[in-house]
């Protein structure tokens, strides 16, 4: 028998199970299996996994793909089951979803919107994809999650942390799993003035895309609110390789703090070379300088090497994590591939899971009843501790991890260390919180 704390929802609208004349919703009666984009016909359902596999966020990309791919195994009934052992939900049972086997195709965004849409588009258009799962980038998101919208289509948005993503930009037809801007702003502040204190000066280098500008935003509303000041945001081309010209300036600027508004291979460069240009080394205002990152990966940690020593940064989730959730997906992704997994990966596996969760709960392929099935779903075991599809803006909420480089890693894989797990309540905010004010979730579009 299931935990009754566990939110289910999409199974009888009203009424006691069984009764005379109750009615089902439009999804679950049988006409209401019909007439939506991409039916599963056959014995197979198809889902399409849109990932970078070239460009700056390439490498988050590709960790991606091994899970979702992992996953798929896992839902077919091959492995060790990986996380389905510790979900608080078990309508899944190696059978792949609703009895059907579950293929999938793979695309490359190359971190670009119009090419991340043109091959979601072909995924749903010729492969006949009843979801796509993945990106490394919120403008990647927000286009294919826009693309699904008019689609009918189940968007499952991977590595997205702008705020506008389940902001202005929300649909009724994607959903986050991934935390964003304000709540790495949310976690971090407290941290930062534990460490650092109330009286420093902040010089931002910003990704000049959705992303970069709402976690800007997040994090100097952060540190302002705790007595920092803000001398200069500078805007950078995601891609740009060298960031010298942009961090130059920086040393004559009265600045004591560089915060890096950077992800993948961007922040990998502009680190490794603001430690070169000796930032690390100088003291301004009498003050050790300091670099903060507030979206962390491991792969970037990894790819910094010694330059990610003491810095501090928020992240979705690590290995590291004691829980039974993450002991177990580490161990399935460690066997297969070698290597602990990244937060990236963690996120698309789990959305993987929490789709066909949904489905199967929903008991139709439908993306209207699958939709309704994700909203206001509480869940436990995937990882995060006690999380919620919150159903106004489909965002989820749980902890949140503050992070810091570690300072005397023993591996290739412990270079980052867990320096707080932020409970779920102090990155929880209202739907119409400014930040995310303007969107209109409107309604689920079934497609055809």
């Amino acid at each position: 028998m299931k935990n009754s704390r566990f939110t289910r929802r999409g199974v009888l609208k009203t009424g006691a199970i069984g009764g005379a004349g109750l009615a089902l919703p439009q999804y679950l009666r049988a006409d209401g299996h019909a007439g939506f984009t991409n039916a599963p016909q056959g014995d197979t359902v198809k889902i399409g996994f849109n990932v970078p596999q070239t460009g700056p966020y390439a490498e988050e990309g590709l960790d991606e793909l091994r899970a979702q791919e992992l996953a798929v195994e896992h839902l077919n009934g091959m492995g060790d089951g990986g996380m389905l052992n510790t979900f608080s939900e078990k309508n899944l049972d190696g059978t792949g979803i609703l009895g059907k086997k579950v293929e999938f195709v793979t695309g490359d965004t190359q971190t670009k919107s119009d090419v991340a849409r043109a091959s979601a588009q072909q995924m749903i258009e010729r492969e006949g994809v009843i979801m796509v799962n993945g990106g490394s980038s919120s403008g990647v998101a927000i286009a294919v999650q826009g693309l699904c919208q008019e689609a009918g289509i189940i968007f499952m948005a991977g590595l997205t942390h702008s705020n506008d993503t389940t902001g202005k930009d929300r649909k009724a037809n994607g959903f986050r799993h991934f935390f964003n801007g304000y709540m790495s702003g949310a976690a971090l502040g407290p941290v930062l003035e534990a460490e650092y204190g109330n009286e420093r000066q902040a010089y931002h280098l910003t990704a000049d895309y959705t992303w970069g500008w709402t976690q800007q935003e997040s994090i100097q509303t952060a540190t302002e609110a705790l007595g920092w000041g803000t001398v200069q945001n500078v805007l950078t081309p995601v891609g740009a390789g060298d960031f010298s010209s942009y961090i130059a300036p920086i040393l004559n600027s009265g600045a004591d703090t560089l915060i890096l508004n950077h992800y993948g291979g961007d922040m990998v460069n502009s680190l490794s070379q603001a430690v070169q240009f000796g930032l690390r080394d100088r003291q301004v205002n009498g003050k050790d300088f300091q670099i903060i990152v507030p979206l962390y990966s491991e792969l970037m940690a990894a790819g910094a090497g010694e330059n990610i020593k003491g810095v501090f940064g928020s992240m979705n989730w690590n290995w590291q994590l004691q829980d039974e959730g993450t002991a177990a997906f580490t161990r399935s992704f460690g066997e297969k591939y070698g290597f602990p997994p990244s937060g990236a990966a963690h996120t698309c596996y789990v959305q993987t899971l929490l789709y066909a969760d949904a489905v199967t709960r929903a008991g139709t392929f439908n993306p209207c009843g699958v939709a309704e099935a994700l909203e206001g779903f509480e869940f436990d075991g995937l990882g995060n501790g006690p999380t919620l599809y919150r159903a106004d803006d489909h965002q989820c909420f749980k902890d949140v991890l503050v992070m810091k480089g570690a300072e005397n890693p023993t591996n290739a894989f412990d270079t980052l260390e867990i320096v707080e797990v932020t409970p779920r309540a102090q990155v929880e905010y209202p739907q119409d919180h400014p930040m995310f004010a303007g969107g209109d979730l409107g309604s689920c579009n079934p497609g055809a």
